[in-house]
């Protein structure tokens, strides 16, 4: 068990980087602590260059984070140990994870034909072309304004003397009746 003297000093150490950002008192914690944190990491597992990016990882962590340390809660080494634990933790899963092979085959989508895209391309053009023409006049001209013409819809509902909320249920009915073409069925009722 740790001496309360000891406690209070790292305690207080770790307080005075909290409050005043105490370079010095950094300094005497990372001394403190670095060599424990190594000892710590290589009995769990981890290479010593490993354990040395996770040390100064961890340290970053108190200095960017010490004002979060509240001596009520727990002494500083357990909020110091639990960030290295933490850290540790992250680092194992990271490494476990499979390395990404760009090369797998079932990553690498089938070829296409070219000449058949192009017809499958057309064929929904002249689709969605058919379904603007079915459309109410109305939701087809607000349509044009708001998507080809790139216009704000209050400056539709300005510019057509209608009111704003009228501009957004025609053309929320006309993307209703396009997708819906789009996706094969009828166009529905003309409302």
């Amino acid at each position: 068990m740790a001496d309360t003297t000891e406690v209070d000093r790292l305690n207080g150490l770790l307080l005075c980087v909290a409050r005043q950002r105490d370079r010095q008192a950094f300094v005497a914690l990372f001394n403190h602590f670095a060599p424990r944190l190594k000892s710590f990491l290589l009995r769990g597992g981890m290479d010593a260059g490993a354990a040395e990016e996770t040390i100064q990882d961890v340290m970053v962590t108190v200095w960017r984070r010490a004002g979060d340390f509240d001596p009520s809660l727990a002494a500083a080494s357990t909020w110091i140990f639990a960030i290295a634990r933490n850290r540790r933790i992250d680092r194992l899963r990271r490494d476990r994870r499979p390395a990404f092979d760009p090369d797998d085959p079932a990553l690498v989508p089938d070829p296409v034909d070219g000449a058949m895209e192009m017809m499958l391309v057309e064929e929904r053009a002249a689709l969605l072309h058919r379904a603007i023409r079915e459309l109410p006049a109305e939701q087809a001209e607000l349509l044009r304004m708001a998507y080809f013409e790139d216009k704000a819809h209050s400056a539709i509902a300005q510019e057509r003397h209608l009111p704003l909320g009228t501009v957004k249920s025609r053309l929320r009915l006309a993307l209703a009746r396009l997708r819906k073409a789009m996706s094969g069925d009828t166009l529905g009722e003309q409302a």
